[in-house]
């Protein structure tokens, strides 16, 4: 079989056509999306049986309840993956499937109903998945950001406190520490984030 040659889907009874794929995320990997921004999603330990051709499009969902986070296309695997995208210090696996995201909507999905997957990585019909994306519809405009991590630190030169901060930053990550955010030129609408979504950072407002 060639590239350019139809094959059968695994949602089509008797018939052809290009590959589709719904891929699941587990909660906690839907988190871990959510925090640090990934060009790819890299999936591993799934059934050897299940093989997405490079680029053939991936839609991304994670359940309880069905929900649409992300668009992509299959890409060559690497040859080494970590198993935990947020810690880079974790044990290399083999490569098994790499999705370059197309389209993301992390932090709004879009409820799905009347999909039945069947495990990690489920062909899905063609039409069935150009249903799904026009449910996304067409990316925001984009505009700058002001983001700013502000950590008091004793220290006993400026090069130690910077290097006191990264050692921080690194240890606590976007799990604990709040990230400041505002428009560019409008400072007086900042936000605090901590886990990927606004945290209340004012202890008077809490009482």
């Amino acid at each position: 079989m060639t590239d350019t040659e139809p094959r059968t889907s695994g949602t089509i009874e008797g018939g052809t056509a290009p590959g589709a794929w719904g891929v699941l995320l587990p909660a906690e990997r839907y988190e871990a999306e959510r925090l640090v921004h990934h060009d790819t999603l890299e999936l591993t330990g799934l059934d050897a049986a299940v093989r997405p051709r490079p680029g053939d499009p991936v839609a991304v969902l994670v359940d309880e309840p069905l929900r649409l986070v992300a668009l992509g296309r299959v890409a060559l695997a690497t040859g080494e993956v970590r198993e935990d995208p947020d810690d880079p210090q974790s044990e290399a696996g083999p490569g098994v499937l790499v999705v370059t995201y197309t389209r993301r909507v992390l932090d709004e999905p879009v409820p799905v109903a009347g999909l039945a997957l069947d495990g990690p990585v489920t062909g899905l019909d063609p039409a069935r998945f150009r249903e799904l994306a026009d449910r996304i519809g067409p990316p925001p405009a984009r505009r700058s950001w002001l983001v700013s991590l502000d950590l008091p630190i004793e220290a006993a030169s400026p090069a130690e406190a910077v290097r006191l901060f990264w050692a921080y930053v690194q240890e606590l990550g976007p799990r604990e520490l709040p990230a400041f955010v505002s428009p560019a030129g409008d400072e007086l609408a900042m936000q605090a984030f901590v886990l990927g979504a606004e945290a209340n950072q004012d202890p008077e407002e809490d009482d």
